[in-house]
């Protein structure tokens, strides 16, 4: 005789119905126990009275679920991932099935064939990262900036900067440009177009980059700010200096998340140079931000119209020396 699976809900009917049939409980008594209607109490009664306990089991234990996914499209997609999106995240492959291959998985149905083929880690075989700080409450409050020294167009390219403005409150990403390096022109011409698109923020949030921070102790001329941070104070911007990496860890991992999602489309897109590359970064953004963009606690946007004529902001973005 095979054996019969049962769950302990089914072995908690039996024992409860049992009793009723053998004249110990009452049916009213067993419908609140096992929180049933009499209606179904009797019905379960009568399939016991015909079939034996054994039919109070749900028929489909022990069978394949009815949503389980053929070992067919699992090979598909398992190919498509080796092939084309090896070194992708599950929620990004699942994103690209869907967008590029018309395949429809789940990012969690993905992510374990990707830990049985040995593609992914848990959580738990990843480092940790410290617990980020709590956000600002409004848009424009605070934007966080940095520079991204890496081979963003992989072996197709030469290795450039890509500069990142994240907005604190909501994780909008604010404006991306990349440059030749991390300098005071590169970061004016930024600040521009942001200017141009947002308006002026309250406060950028950098680290102690020579652009940002005066580091020469006898510095001389500058009144002891630099280049940038004088254009900011011209345009009532308040520059703050991280003291560590992890204080700035919002735009720390944006540019994790950049160097995976960012690199990847555009190893899709064919894009090999800078002139293609921020031609395609607006695209990019808009996409990431109506995906992972937050509501900020308060609904104010803080920036600040400048009304300024285009001669007089670039008299504001340039280099000055007083002599």
């Amino acid at each position: 005789m095979g054996l019969i699976a049962m769950s302990e809900r089914d072995l908690q009917r039996i024992e409860v119905l049992s009793k009723v049939m053998a004249g110990r409980m009452m049916m009213v008594t067993a419908s609140h126990v096992l929180n049933l209607s009499t209606r179904q109490v009797r019905r379960l009664l009568e399939r016991i009275r015909t079939g034996g306990g054994a039919s109070i089991g749900h028929k489909a234990i022990g069978r394949p679920s009815n949503n389980r996914i053929s070992d067919g499209v699992r090979d598909y997609a398992m190919t498509l991932v080796r092939e084309r999106y090896a070194d992708f995240g599950p929620t990004l492959v699942a994103e690209k099935l869907a967008e590029r291959d018309g395949l429809r998985v789940s990012r969690e149905t993905l992510r374990g064939w990707m830990a049985e083929a040995g593609l992914w880690l848990s959580r738990k075989q990843r480092r940790t990262f410290h617990q980020p700080r709590l956000r600002r409450e409004a848009y424009g409050e605070l934007v966080q900036i940095d520079g991204s020294d890496h081979r963003w167009f992989e072996d197709r390219g030469d290795p450039c900067t890509l500069l990142v403005f994240i907005d604190d409150a909501t994780g909008k990403l604010m404006q991306l440009r990349f440059v030749r390096s991390e300098s005071a022109f590169s970061y004016f011409q930024a600040l521009e177009l942001y200017l141009k698109d947002h308006g002026a923020p309250i406060a950028f949030y950098s680290d102690k980059h020579s652009v940002f921070r005066v580091a020469k102790k006898d510095a001389r001329g500058g009144q002891g700010m630099t280049q940038f941070g004088r254009a900011l104070c011209e345009l009532n911007i308040e520059i703050l200096c991280a003291n560590s990496s992890q204080a700035k860890g919002r735009v720390e991992r944006m540019n994790r998340t950049l160097q995976d999602r960012l690199i990847k489309d555009m190893r899709l897109a064919g894009i090999s140079g800078m002139d293609d590359g921020n031609a395609f970064l607006p695209q990019f953004m808009a996409q990431y931000n109506q995906r992972f963009a937050i509501a900020p606690t308060r609904s104010d946007d803080l920036h600040r119209p400048v009304n300024l004529a285009s001669d007089r902001l670039r008299d504001i973005l340039c280099k000055r020396e007083q002599r």
